[in-house]
């Protein structure tokens, strides 16, 4: 394994023991010092492009592939090997792993992992109750990375903060925050219209394997909350769309939304995004948002990494105006928000 590969793996380990999966951390790090022999490591040694968590996240990949086999049964061995998460056990499992499964392995590293957290729709709750109150609209939700659809659905989930709950009573996804800061505004959100895009959307039904498989190991009350938001998204099929996250939005910000304010929203998914894409994406925003009205406001609500280390920042623009907000910084799997709006 080269060293850039090494490091990109150290590197993702430490981010998994800082949010709480040390069984992945140490799946990572033994990794890192003996990738073994075969197809899938010599793929990995030499892989072409940027292996670093914040690009191609080639760990994760990985990470993926072999908490599938877990997750399936498919691998007894390794299984067994991850119930006990000693090391001793894990490296020669693993390395078995990576001789037995090499088809399924590499299937896993062709593509980027998708981490439908739904935590994070936490954020997407409390915004959404303060976009409401400022404009009492219904809304039309436009998601770019959206993968299954699990937060696009976030006004089906519940937040509890203080004994307060927003949202359903009876969701059955409840996040339940370290909340700092104030209570957003208590004013249920309406949604009128939900879609959004990915490059490989995920299935909530046909696909739940995947989707569980980029959980982290050990995280099991993660596991569980995954499922169930899998089981309601599958009550909303054909919500994503399969393309370019930018062609697809500048066709979404084209269409007239009269009574209507249009949030486009991402977490943690703009800076997997090409940089020529992300500067045309800003451009359409700021084009839309020139043409925006009271009556049909636009707004672009965005949940991602900056130069502050640990946490994401959370900013909302909205038009007319286009004045960027901080609302929040939150933990990247929205374990902990420090609510600033």
């Amino acid at each position: 394994m080269n060293e850039s590969v090494r490091a990109s793996f150290r590197d993702q380990a430490e981010h998994c023991a800082a949010l709480g999966s040390e069984l992945t951390a140490r799946v990572l790090r033994l990794l890192a010092d003996d990738p073994g022999a075969g197809a899938v490591a010599d793929r990995v040694l030499d892989w072409p492009g940027d292996p670093s968590p914040r690009a191609d996240a080639l760990a994760l990949r990985l990470a993926g592939g072999l908490h599938a086999l877990v997750l399936s049964g498919d691998d007894p061995v390794l299984a067994a090997a991850y119930g006990t998460g000693t090391e001793s056990v894990l490296r020669p499992a693993l390395a078995l792993a990576l001789q037995n499964h090499a088809r399924h392995l590499s299937h896993w590293l062709d593509s980027p992992p998708q981490t439908n957290e739904v935590r994070r729709s936490a954020v997407l709750i409390a915004a959404g109750h303060w976009l409401a109150r400022r404009f009492g609209l219904p809304m039309v939700l436009s998601e770019l990375g959206a993968s299954a659809g699990l937060n696009l659905i976030w006004d089906q989930h519940a937040l509890e903060l203080s004994g307060q709950v927003y949202g359903p009573a009876g969701a059955p996804v409840r996040l339940t925050p370290a909340w700092d800061g104030p209570p957003p505004p208590h004013c249920p959100p309406v949604v009128a219209d939900r879609a959004g895009v990915d490059l490989n959307p995920l299935d909530p039904a046909a696909d739940r394997l995947r989707i569980l498989s980029y959980i982290w190991a050990g995280q099991d009350d993660r596991l569980a909350r995954t499922r169930a938001a899998a089981d309601l998204a599958a009550g909303f099929p054909g919500m994503v769309t399969r393309g370019d996250a930018v062609d697809w939005l500048a066709t979404r910000l084209a269409t007239p939304r009269p009574g209507h304010l249009h949030l486009v929203f991402h977490t943690i998914a703009w800076q997997y995004f090409p940089a020529a894409a992300q500067a045309r994406g800003a451009a359409l925003l700021t084009e839309a948002g020139a043409r925006a009205t009271p009556d049909a406001p636009l707004a672009r609500l965005a949940m991602e990494a900056d130069a502050a280390p640990g946490s994401a920042a959370v900013t909302l623009t909205v038009w007319p105006g286009g004045t960027p907000i901080l609302m929040a910084r939150a933990g990247f799997h929205g374990q902990h928000i420090h609510w600033l709006a």
